[in-house]
């Protein structure tokens, strides 16, 4: 398996290794992801998010939601003013090109005129965006491919030849228009497409992205925000590494974090330990509706603890045999003495103060951006059924009404439709608004690393 992802892991650096590196996010950043419904389930925003509030914990800043679901690049300029740039964002990722392309054209008779057709007109609206976007210095603009459309599963359904190779010709596009524009750009459609590929050799009916081939399960949000990360120069940002020589008794490394007190007596070594990070707490609940996936299962596919969550204690020179290591007067686990010499990761142990304490960061994260999906519904009503009937940002008795009536016939707009009878008064979404800022406030609280006394202790 770490064969596996060794290679797995050169095959998405030499993906990525091309593009220009896209800055990390400052202290005080206004970050809005914007796409369509890939992003507004939200996932790989919320993955992003969560490594900056354990990896970053004094780097306050906001990342935000801007998807909506079924969105082209067309939906996404009509939108752009009154969603997405009024939220008054200093750095915006934009993706786009899963619906842009269709999907059962694929299957009629004229299939490859339609795909270059709708190329066309992606291109021509992601033009729009452009010229919209070159008008605002202080926005950092950052293009981001689209995951890609699983075509070569051997599952049934939603199996559309050529979809895949349509997407290519967008990808190329948005690539090449950010060199022209000097925008970075990040590309999750060709690492993900040949990993993919990678993992099918081995079963056929393997899909990274899910049973529709287009909605990436909690795992392939994994991936997706890994990429971003790296993308941004932060793969092997350690969330601590303390190398220490028990027999001389010296600290020889001690990288993010501070190590006090060490005594290393016979069979026995002691140390204050206070790191600069969390670390990244990994899910293992399927989150996504209709995706059994969930995050825990990428940690097979990507060497995501290697690159992101390596909280390594490593004590050479301790006589041989196996030793409990214990926090804060906690045994946590035993391990031989060559374990230890080789190092031993801590963030893979669940049961550390730390990594229960980087959990309920997670779960406040969690509930950051379930209220941040109400107003992502409402935008939704906004931009796939008012601003069609000229009703776009009424929210009054006859937009509700009229809701109501098509709700009748209409799945999406019903499934909508309960969510939209509350976010229509401006209060409550500005009730909602705040109670997200709570939430951020208390994240930004509770995620500071607190000094832990670490024993290192002979059976």
């Amino acid at each position: 398996m770490k064969k596996l992802l060794c290679s797995v892991s050169l095959c998405l650096t030499a993906a990525v290794s091309t593009l220009a590196q896209v800055k990390p996010f400052r202290q005080h950043d206004r970050v809005i992801f914007v796409g369509n419904s890939i992003t507004e389930a939200g996932a790989y925003v919320s993955y992003i998010y969560l490594y900056y509030m354990t990896h970053f914990p004094n780097r306050k800043l906001v990342i935000m939601n801007g998807g909506i679901g079924g969105d082209k690049a067309a939906d996404i300029y009509r939108r752009l003013d009154y969603d997405i740039l009024a939220k008054k964002p200093g750095v915006l990722v934009l993706t786009f090109g899963m619906n842009d392309t269709g999907y059962f054209e694929f299957n009629g008779d004229d299939a490859e005129k339609t795909a270059k057709e709708r190329i066309a007109a992606s291109r021509r609206s992601y033009e729009q965006i452009e010229q919209r976007l070159l008008k605002l210095p202080g926005v950092q603009t950052i293009l981001m491919s689209s995951p890609p459309y699983d075509e070569t599963a051997k599952i049934k359904g939603n199996y559309f030849k050529g979809k895949h190779k349509a997407m290519e010709e967008i990808v190329a596009f948005q690539e090449a228009a950010a060199k022209q524009h000097n925008w970075p750009f990040v590309d999750l459609f060709r690492p993900m497409t040949d990993l993919n590929n990678h993992l099918q050799q081995k079963d056929t009916a393997f899909t990274m992205i899910g049973p529709d081939r287009i909605h990436p399960g909690n795992a392939g949000h994994l991936v997706m925000a890994s990429l971003f990360l790296k993308s941004q120069g932060l793969s092997g940002q350690p969330v601590a590494d303390v190398r220490i020589d028990a027999g001389s008794g010296k600290l020889q490394r001690a990288t993010n974090c501070k190590i006090t007190g060490l005594s290393a007596v016979a069979g026995k070594v002691t140390f204050n330990y206070l790191a600069g990070s969390l670390p990244f707490p990994i899910d293992t609940v399927a989150r996504v509706w209709g995706n059994e996936q969930k995050q825990a299962d990428a940690l097979s596919w990507i060497p995501f603890m290697e690159e992101f969550n390596r909280e390594m204690v490593t004590v050479a020179g301790l006589p041989a045999g196996e030793y409990n290591l214990l926090i804060d007067g906690h045994r946590i686990g035993k391990w031989s003495a060559a374990a230890l010499a080789a190092g031993v990761n801590l963030a893979t142990q669940t049961e550390t103060p730390q990594y229960r304490q980087a959990l309920s960061i997670m779960q406040l994260n969690m509930r950051r951006a379930e209220t941040e999906s109400r107003l992502r519904r409402y935008y939704w009503v906004q931009g796939n059924f008012f601003d069609k009937k000229q009703l776009l940002l009424k929210d009054n008795a006859a937009a509700l009404d009229s809701v109501r009536k098509y709700a009748q016939t209409d799945g999406m707009l019903r499934y909508h439709e309960e969510n939209y009878e509350t976010a229509m008064y401006k209060e409550l979404r500005t009730a909602w608004l705040q109670e997200i800022d709570t939430i951020v406030d208390l994240v930004y609280r509770l995620n500071k690393p607190v000094s832990h006394k670490i024993e290192i202790v002979k059976i």
